[in-house]
């Protein structure tokens, strides 16, 4: 069964002076602040569009991973999943970087980097950010 997941924003002036509010309707989560300056400069408090998406991609390639390597066998301890999207004013969305540590039992470095290269391709919020450059750096706790 498809699910569908909402947020919304409200956006009160022009860009580089107004601001927003994302809304996490879905889950009821809360309201988030967001600004221009928060995005293409220092966060101060507020949230903007690439930590949204690293949120995302952090937490579906951490869900790939955890499914990944419990078919093969050798199910996780525990994963840690950082992802840094890099955005450039002007150009855009340059590169989204997942570092991932793991508590692996009964598995080496060579066939965690394998399961983890495996999930960083195949999770759906890699295969929806296919457009974008994504590199993995990923090891053994």
């Amino acid at each position: 069964m498809a699910t569908t997941r909402t947020a919304h924003t409200v956006w009160e002036g022009n860009l580089l002076e107004g601001s927003g509010v994302v809304t996490f309707d879905s889950s009821g989560i809360g309201r988030q602040p967001v600004s221009w300056p928060s995005r293409a400069e220092q966060a101060n408090g507020k949230t903007s569009p690439e930590e949204l998406i690293a949120a995302a991609h952090s937490s579906c390639f951490s869900m790939a991973l955890s499914h990944g390597l419990t078919g093969a066998g050798t199910p996780p301890t525990r994963l840690e999943t950082k992802a840094d999207v890099t955005f450039q004013p002007g150009t855009g969305i340059t590169g989204i970087h997942l570092t991932v540590r793991g508590e692996v039992p009964g598995l080496d470095a060579e066939g965690f980097a394998s399961a983890a290269e495996d999930a960083k391709k195949n999770c759906p919020v890699s295969q929806a950010l296919a457009g974008t450059t994504i590199t993995l750096t990923a090891e053994l706790a």
